[in-house]
């Protein structure tokens, strides 16, 4: 079992990962009794080391493994082992793809880390180590990755399948299922990963950057809240344009999405593209909002 207690980490004990990974290709299977998460994963010696061959160790909790195979290969038992919290691989080349099938209760993660369902909504919350309670990988921010993430689920129920990055592809499936392709072409750590489910109203706008480049900005809600999200659109709006006339930095997506529901644990997680908020911090309307409420979403 995990040792409840914080412990320390202190710069002082630093060492950088003996692997990295270049690129994360993430098949997410969503279902209301389990979710089942497919990875492939593609990873290379770290030449910040100077440690030669060393096994490849995953961090992973909570995780039901159901496969494990090296560049396309089935992994005999033997090859690696599992605990509690990491995945071991003893053997690996200079250069390889680990691909795993993992299967996850997002119903019953009452811990709110990682993928959880509240209500009629799969969230994540991936900061500061949720991750390895979604798939198996080297948690911790200095292993930066591009992801391609696919969502797969009821599409009655979940019409809404959001992650980081830009829409690349979606359709229908076998049993009134659907998918969404999303891929974020710039590297990030992995708890800055987001992904959403659900049955929410999109409030949309868009935003010219200075070079000409015309972004679309979605704020999504539930439905009973689709009048209360103006402010806050225009809010972002005006940030936006603020960073780039102060910093001289464009946004690098294709798209900016805020998600804001009532039962998101945290306060505000401000993940890569894929913003998910209490919606106390972004919705405002007229006949109730008071000047303070409009300065805190504005700020």
């Amino acid at each position: 079992m995990k040792d409840p207690r914080p412990q320390p980490i202190y710069r002082k004990d630093y060492r950088p990962p003996h692997y990295l990974v270049d690129t994360v290709e993430l098949y997410v299977s969503l279902h209301e009794d389990h979710a089942e998460i497919r990875s492939t994963l593609e990873i290379r010696r770290n030449p910040a080391t100077a440690a030669g061959p060393q096994p490849l160790v995953l961090h992973g909790e909570n995780l039901e493994l159901q496969s494990i195979a090296l560049d396309d290969a089935p992994l005999p038992q033997g090859a690696w082992v599992s605990d509690a919290q990491t995945l071991t691989v003893h053997e690996v080349p200079q250069r390889f793809r680990l691909s795993t099938v993992v299967r996850i209760e997002p119903q019953n993660n009452t811990q709110l880390e990682g993928l959880y369902r509240s209500g009629e909504t799969f969230c994540t919350q991936c900061e500061a180590e949720g991750f390895r309670r979604i798939t198996y990988f080297i948690d911790r921010p200095d292993v930066m990755a591009r992801y391609t993430t696919t969502i797969e689920a009821d599409a009655a129920r979940y019409p809404v399948l959001l992650s980081n990055g830009n829409r690349e592809a979606e359709g229908a499936l076998p049993g009134g299922r659907h998918f969404v392709r999303w891929r974020d072409p710039f590297p990030k750590p992995c708890y800055l990963f987001a992904l959403v489910a659900a049955d929410l109203h999109c409030h949309a706008g868009e935003h010219v950057t200075a070079s000409g480049r015309r972004l679309r900005l979605e704020i999504w809600v539930e439905h009973h809240n689709a009048d209360a999200c103006e402010h806050a659109l225009r809010s972002l709006q005006r940030a936006m344009a603020w960073d780039e006339e102060v910093f001289g930095l464009e946004y690098d997506l294709d798209v900016y999405m805020i998600v804001a529901v009532s039962h998101f644990n945290m306060a505000a997680m401000e993940n890569k593209g894929l913003n998910v908020f209490n919606d106390k911090f972004v919705l405002a309307r007229p006949q109730t909002a008071t000047d303070d409420d409009y300065e805190n979403i504005e700020g």
